[in-house]
């Protein structure tokens, strides 16, 4: 393999270490190898990146490992001030690479791989694009959560004999909401208690709801029912901060 690069760097990322080589040498003539092994705690990790500094090392390959090579990376993506090129490199594709492994150790054959232009490394987006990502699939699951708190809720609702959702069509809005909280505190609810949960154009149906809600909950249903409706309202308060 012809080399390009006069230093380069390897790492063999695992759950709890990471295996560092460092190639040094004039580019036609014999390499210098220094491997190094840190753990995979913050401080090491800076560590890991001091060293790198230290030797001058602007290019860096290591495997998509799992999502353990993902606080390397953000650790050293700022090393020289940004000026530093980072590959992380399918495990797949090393193995399809000319040439022959042997017995080399893997961050050496990853740096002999990157320093002879071999690899080509993932497409991984700037910084503040990947925390907009963990952000929006954040919400994704929270939206996904909320809707089967919604769908337990009510499933419950209707093995206990109350038809609210027939007769209103968003029984989490603000009327549902207000029926479903005064049956969790009294077990049952009144024409009058309803006409002041009521909402806008739902008084119309004010008949049809009574009947659909006219039941009494137990207090084991009572019980069932409050820790859904609780864990209902703190999901929708922590999507309500994203």
């Amino acid at each position: 393999m012809k080399d390009l690069l006069e230093i380069s760097c390897g790492l063999d990322v695992h759950k709890d270490k990471i295996v560092a080589c460092i190639l040094t040498g004039s580019l036609g003539k014999p390499t210098h190898s220094e491997i190094r092994e840190f753990t995979t705690l913050i401080p090491d990790m800076i560590a890991l990146r001091d060293w790198i500094v230290s030797r001058n090392c602007h290019h860096v390959a290591m495997e998509s490992t799992g999502i353990y090579w993902m606080p390397i990376y953000e650790i050293l993506e700022d090393a020289f001030s940004g000026n530093i090129t980072l590959l992380v490199v399918n495990a797949r594709h090393m193995k399809n690479v000319p040439g022959k492994k042997t017995d080399m150790r893997d961050s050496e054959w990853i740096s002999t791989l990157l320093r002879a232009g071999l690899l080509s490394g993932s497409f991984i987006p700037e910084k503040r694009i990947r925390e907009f990502r963990d952000l929006n699939r954040y919400r994704k699951s929270i939206i996904r959560d909320i809707t089967s708190q919604k769908n337990r809720i009510e499933k419950f609702l209707q093995s206990s004999g109350f038809r609210l959702s027939s007769f209103v069509s968003d029984i989490f809005g603000a009327s549902g909401r207000n029926i479903i909280l005064h049956l969790i505190e009294h077990g049952q609810i009144d024409r009058t208690s309803l006409d002041s949960c009521l909402k806008t154009q739902t008084r119309k149906r004010m008949d049809e709801i009574l009947v659909s809600v006219n039941g009494t909950l137990s207090d084991h249903q009572k019980a069932f029912l409050s820790p859904h409706d609780f864990l209902n309202d703190k999901i929708n308060g922590q999507i309500g901060q994203k």
